[in-house]
């Protein structure tokens, strides 16, 4: 199967953009009733979150909470001025991967699909691929 990209314009160093509705899309244009679908991230300051997501303030709890964990710092000994960026996504993760059972995609009552910004306002990709189950 094809690898779908999602491309996107993040706005904020740190920033959350619900992109649900962008993968179950490309989850019903695959045709797809039963499998995988693999969300990755290609970038390193940046990662996939799959959270609660019908009230806005949870994701900008859990940029406040990542921003205390790992607050922005002169101290850090990667001279690029990121290295919180870096941190926060090893922390978070580059991918994810959700069932598709019945043509949709197998998310909990509340979960939703983010892009996760650490090192923005940059424009970014999120690949989903999506992998049948055998017939």
């Amino acid at each position: 199967m094809p690898i779908h990209t999602i491309k996107l314009r993040t706005s904020c160093r740190t920033e959350m953009q619900n992109v649900t509705e962008q993968v179950t899309k490309a989850v019903r244009d695959s045709g797809c009733t039963h499998g995988v679908c693999h969300l990755y991230v290609p970038h390193t300051t940046a990662g996939v979150i799959i959270n609660e997501g019908y009230d806005p303030d949870v994701a900008r709890d859990m940029e406040g909470a990542l921003d205390r964990l790992v607050p922005d710092s002169s101290h850090f000994r990667h001279a690029e001025g990121n290295s919180d960026s870096h941190i926060k996504t090893a922390l978070i993760g580059s991918s994810q991967s959700v069932w598709i059972e019945n043509g949709r995609l197998a998310l909990g009552r509340w979960q939703q699909i983010f892009f996760a910004e650490f090192d923005g306002p940059r424009s970014r990709e999120l690949h989903v691929k999506i992998v049948p189950d055998p017939a």
